[in-house]
């Protein structure tokens, strides 16, 4: 009976034009699968296509021609060579001379055409120490002797886990230094699921826009805002979403912010053509070119005159054709946008939004005061910063102002444990710090029929609040005590 494919087997499998993470040893990099396309990693040229078919999480040995083939399992376990081990490392003296192997013999092993295995039973057979080692230590050499020689990768499906241990571990400055764990704080404090309504300013060059949007599934609405001319989604494409994941995708410009609180926006308003951009330089070297042709005509004959005015007017007619053609790109680009920009105003115009998540490198006071009034009362929201100081001015100004409850100012720390047997310790190398998280629930702030009292500017809301009411209630005692 033939096997038959399903949809969630399908969904397994590497497809062309995916997106994928290669990984060897503890590197990562996101690329996308093209077939005879050449693709860099670890400074090496390697080819995809072999790759393509597969399912996810196997491991493949990169073979002469740079392409791939499926690594197979061996099941054997370690040779009789390693079985053997020594009670300690005292005696063993780090001269250089325990290899018999030279490099030159290295180089005519690989190109005899041993795959990396082989080279390193090679080796292994070939030292004088080794036997003489502990168990941990042959194990220690093993795993450094196959990271140097075999040539192995693992294509895996992107993830927001594999995605930020792969910016965090290649460029840190890219997504403001903001680990994994540190990541899954925020997707947990902003209660971010399927169906809700949430708004996202982040400069992590997408990475939390994108774990938002996978947490969501493709339900519901993202609201991303943005400084600058355009949105940053380097890694939100690296997820390779399905297309109505974008469908639920938003985008509004921070500048505008101002607009939409006062009610001016004005999303008809478009750019102007730039119909003269380029045209008075094309005029001048067209009539430069005529003038050359009329200086020259006494020295040419009259047929290459002619042929010289119909070559002039099919360029001419050619350019025109090319500069309709960018301007009627454009108009539609910017009927798009216009779009795109109607769209999100209208999901922020009901100021109902279900979470807030920031994360950026820039201050994050200002931005957090003007985009809470976009959230609706009792939601979730939730700040990064690679640094203290500045959460601290955004929980100083939310306990001054009010409209936020259960504010937490947090230090995301963690540690990672090597676990084998017994030999568990903490990792030497890790990172030092997962940066600094705000959280907290928007509540209805009223200030009061009477307003606050004079000299009180700079306590809490809440506090002045308490105080009005019992102002209030003694004055209501008093007057029913003298009737």
């Amino acid at each position: 009976m033939a096997d038959t494919v399903t949809d969630t087997d399908a969904e397994c499998r590497i497809r062309e034009g995916d997106y994928v993470v290669l990984k060897r040893g503890d590197v990562y990099k996101s690329v996308q699968i093209d077939k005879k396309k050449k693709v860099i990693f670890e400074k090496q040229w390697i080819f995809l296509d072999g790759a393509v078919g597969e399912l996810y999480g196997s491991t493949f040995e990169v073979n002469a021609g740079a392409k791939l083939s499926l690594r197979k399992t061996n099941n054997s376990g370690s040779s009789a060579e390693t079985k053997e081990a020594g009670l300690d490392n005292r005696h063993i003296v780090d001269d250089g001379k325990s290899q018999k192997l030279t490099r030159d013999d290295i180089e005519s092993l690989k190109e005899q055409g041993l795959k990396g295995q082989e080279i390193v039973q090679q080796l292994i057979d070939n030292s004088t120490t080794f036997r003489d080692k502990t168990e941990f230590a042959q194990e220690k050499y093993i795993k450094k002797k196959k990271k140097k020689y075999e040539n192995s990768i693992t294509v895996l499906k992107p993830t927001s886990r594999i995605l930020a241990m792969m910016y965090h571990g290649r460029e840190p400055g890219k997504v403001c230094h903001l680990r994994c764990d540190t990541l899954a704080q925020l997707l947990t404090l902003g209660n971010i699921h399927a169906g809700s309504k949430v708004i996202v300013f982040e400069t992590c060059a997408g990475l939390v826009l994108g774990s938002v949007m996978e947490r969501m599934g493709g339900y519901g609405s993202v609201i991303q805002m943005y400084p600058g001319g355009g949105p940053v989604r380097a890694a939100t494409d690296s997820f390779g979403f399905p297309s109505h994941f974008h469908d639920t995708l938003h985008e509004f410009p921070l500048c505008k912010l101002s607009a939409l609180l006062s009610g001016t926006l004005n999303t008809e308003e478009k750019d102007p053509d730039g119909q003269s951009d380029g045209r008075p330089g094309e005029r001048v070297t067209s009539s430069q070119l005529s003038s050359g042709g009329g200086e020259e005509a006494s020295s040419e004959p009259q047929k290459m005159e002619v042929c010289a005015e119909q070559a002039t007017d099919k360029d001419k007619e050619r350019m025109e054709r090319l500069r309709e053609q960018k301007a009627q790109e454009k108009r539609v680009k910017m009927e798009e946008k216009r779009k795109r920009l109607c769209a999100a105003a209208a999901l922020l115009k009901g100021r109902d939004a279900d979470g807030l998540v920031i994360a950026s490198r820039f201050h994050p006071c200002p931005v957090l005061l003007g985009l809470l009034k976009f959230v609706a009362p009792s939601r979730p929201f939730v700040v990064y910063c690679q640094y203290r100081e500045p959460l601290i001015e955004c929980y100083t100004k939310l306990r001054e102002q009010g409209g936020a409850i259960n504010l937490r100012l947090t230090d995301t720390w963690s540690r990672h444990y090597q676990v084998l047997p017994n030999r568990t310790h903490p990792k030497l190398l890790m990172s030092g710090g997962g940066g600094y998280v705000l959280s907290g629930t928007t509540v209805a702030a009223n200030g009061g029929p009477s307003g606050p009292r004079q000299g009180t500017a700079g306590e809490p809301l809440a506090k002045r609040l308490r105080r009005d009411e019992t102002t209030a209630a003694s004055d209501s005692s008093t007057s029913f005590g003298s009737v």
